[in-house]
């Protein structure tokens, strides 16, 4: 087995979002740094899209948001609608102006976020990427950290050496596995599908926000607009197949019902996938670190994700940065543990599910309360700021200074 000994640097497992930003706030720091990635494609995928405003704050560090802002949709406004009644509340995006420099939402693929990171990387001498290559294992000591790699088109293995890792490998981490950290949580029975379609949803449903979400009883709906498709997210039976959920006569159905229009849809995108609510027991084992899906995965309802673990990915390496210049001691980073568990948990957690509880609920009662509260949280001004500094994970992240 080949071994590469280089202590002096901070090995990244993964090349999403969340490992690229890592990769550029360490390198901005003069630390070295080593990207273990399997695809050196790029997937220009539909995932996820919204960025929240102060991910945007944190991606100013780079002179990245501009142009994503350049290449996206800016939001300044979105929605409850119910999928009968119309709006129920709309909310304006406007009223932070003064606590964040985008008092917005940007709808902007992804893609487009990993491709512009890249870019950076690509001429910074201080990044290596290793691509088509994934982790088995890690093991570490006083002295750093030993991880073994698998080159996915020999299957040979090789050991990198660092003073630190951070995992970025996903909801699957085989990091998190080979510390055998749990991954306590649960499945949502339904399945959600995304579809994905040129029909102007704007030009049709009067008074449509960029960025809806429609409540009802027996079917709710998320209607997000991207600067070139307009997403539509589906609650789905469990108990169907892939193949029954992606027929295209029924997706076609599904869509009628949602919005009838003359002739069918174009379709340009389906996928069909379960979600899960979990968070890891510990996001930090010594000198390994666990951001993003590999350390908490949600809902989409909120757009809190990506936007999660950006917000990781910033938070540690902001504390890797003092360890690494000696500025404080390697347990700093239990901090970052607290804090991040702490937002995954009560934030994230909760209101995604709180979202999707109103959005299903199917007591008239109940629905009615939760759109009278919705009414009055947009009317009084206090409130809806107060609202919008929650759903827009400002708050959160101002809550973390009291967190020790």
């Amino acid at each position: 087995m080949i071994m590469r000994v280089n202590m002096d640097r901070v090995l990244i497992v993964g090349a999403g979002p969340v490992g690229l930003v890592s990769a550029c706030c360490l390198s901005q720091a003069g630390i070295p740094v080593t990207i273990v990635e399997t695809s050196p494609d790029l997937p220009k995928d539909l995932r996820a899209s919204t960025f929240h405003p102060p991910t945007l704050d944190m991606l100013d560090r780079f002179d990245i948001s501009r142009k994503l802002v350049e290449r996206g949709l800016v939001c300044p406004t979105w929605q409850f609608r119910d999928r009968k009644e119309g709006v129920v509340a709309t909310f304006d995006l406007g009223i932070l102006a003064g606590e964040t420099n985008h008092p917005y939402r940007l709808q902007c693929e992804q893609w487009k976020l990993s491709e512009e990171l890249r870019a950076l990387i690509a001429a910074d001498s201080q990044i290596d990427l290793i691509y088509g290559a994934k982790a088995v294992e890690v093991a570490q000591d006083d002295a750093g950290i030993t991880l073994t790699i698998e080159h996915i088109e020999d299957g040979s293995r090789e050991q990198l050496s660092g003073q630190y890792l951070i995992a970025c490998d996903g909801a699957h981490s085989a990091i998190r596995k080979s510390l055998g950290i749990s991954f306590d949580g649960l499945t949502i029975p339904e399945i959600f599908l995304s579809m994905s379609t040129s029909f102007r949803f704007d030009e049709a449903i009067e008074d449509l926000a960029p960025i809806a979400y429609l409540t009802d009883p027996s079917e709710w709906a998320v209607l997000l607009r991207t600067p070139s498709l307009w997403r539509v997210l589906l609650p789905t039976d469990p108990n169907q197949t892939e193949e029954q959920i992606k027929d295209p006569a029924e997706m076609e159905r599904r869509l009628q019902a949602l919005c009838p229009k003359p002739g069918a849809y174009d379709i340009v995108h389906a996928t069909a996938y379960r979600v899960h609510q979990r968070v890891a027991a510990s996001y930090v084992a010594g000198r390994v670190f666990l951001a993003g899906d590999s350390a908490h995965l949600n809902n989409p309802l909120g757009g809190m994700g990506m936007n999660g673990g950006i917000h990781d990915a910033v938070n540690l390496c902001d504390k890797l940065v003092e360890v690494w210049h000696g500025k404080a001691p390697l347990d700093i980073t239990q901090r970052y543990n607290r804090q991040r568990r702490k937002v995954a948990i009560e934030t994230v957690q909760e209101q995604s599910l709180r979202n999707r509880k109103m959005m299903a609920e199917n007591d008239p009662v109940a629905r009615a309360a939760y759109h009278d509260e919705l009414r009055q949280i947009a009317a009084d001004p206090s409130k809806h700021k107060n609202y919008l500094m929650r759903s827009s994970m400002i708050q959160s992240l101002r809550d973390l200074e009291d967190v020790a």
